[in-house]
């Protein structure tokens, strides 16, 4: 069983999904804050703060460019939650409103109930589309605030990640389109090769070629949801051909660049 449910968007800066699954994700990166409720089922993830299970009514986090992955518990379980993309500038918006600089969210999955209605509140608010500034505004705020107030820290740290291997991941993100080898990369973040890729490993769980593929596919989806056609944004995004960006695509978002195209 597989089905996500991608939601128009209704509200710059907001994505809405819906997933019903017993797939599981391999470590991969967003960038925008994900923040979802675990509906039914069970799941199991590993970020950089280490493995963590959430259960039925528990809310799961991550920040951007943090990498996770995420599995069904149970060998013949599948889960259903509901997601919520925010993107940074619009968490920033609101905490620079409480005086707080950099945010990061410090809990990966936790049992908050007023968080979770908060997140079912603003999902719902996405989804129907109305034209009700107010009320959407006013759900964006109530969960953020509660993000802000009991589940990030006040300043945003280096996240662990070693000099040389942010210098590397600031290259493939920067220009995730454009070939690079790793002796650029090694030589860019004054490392050897051998050290880069042990580092990355490390650091982020995959090599720095796996993350570029996520880069480009972001890039990708970037793209396409600005109306490109399915094989310039392959092209312009670095893939080889339509079908590398779908294999990639669907691996990490869990939706082909065609159904994503025609909900966005």
């Amino acid at each position: 069983m597989h089905r996500v449910t991608h939601y128009r968007r209704t509200i710059d800066g907001i994505e809405a999904i819906s997933l019903d699954s017993d797939r599981a994700f391999p470590r991969h990166a967003h960038d925008e804050f994900g923040v979802g409720v675990i509906v039914s089922g069970a799941h199991r993830s590993w970020s950089g703060r280490g493995q963590v299970d959430a259960l039925a009514g528990d809310t799961i986090m991550v920040n951007p460019g943090e990498m996770h992955d995420g599995m069904p518990i149970g060998t013949d379980a599948g889960r259903r939650w509901r997601m919520l993309y925010l993107a940074p500038a619009l968490v920033a918006d609101v905490a620079a409103e409480e005086g707080l600089g950099g945010v990061e969210l410090v809990h990966p999955a936790v049992r908050d109930a007023r968080l979770a209605a908060a997140v079912g509140q603003l999902h719902a608010r996405v989804v129907d589309g109305g034209n009700l500034p107010l009320a959407r505004d006013e759900a964006l705020v109530m969960l953020v605030a509660g993000l802000l107030a009991r589940h990030a820290n006040r300043a945003l740290p280096a996240a662990g990640v070693a000099p040389a291997i942010r210098i590397a991941r600031e290259r493939l993100d920067a220009a995730p389109a454009a070939p690079v080898s790793l002796a650029e990369l090694a030589g860019l973040s004054g490392v050897s090769r051998f050290q880069l890729l042990r580092g990355f490993a490390r650091e982020l769980g995959i090599t720095p070629h796996a993350y570029l593929v996520q880069s480009r596919a972001r890039l990708a989806r970037a793209l396409l949801a600005n109306g490109r056609p399915i094989a310039d944004a392959a092209a312009e995004a670095g893939f080889a051909d339509q079908s590398h960006l779908t294999r990639a695509f669907v691996r990490q978002f869990g939706i082909t660049p065609g159904r994503f195209a025609q909900a966005v």
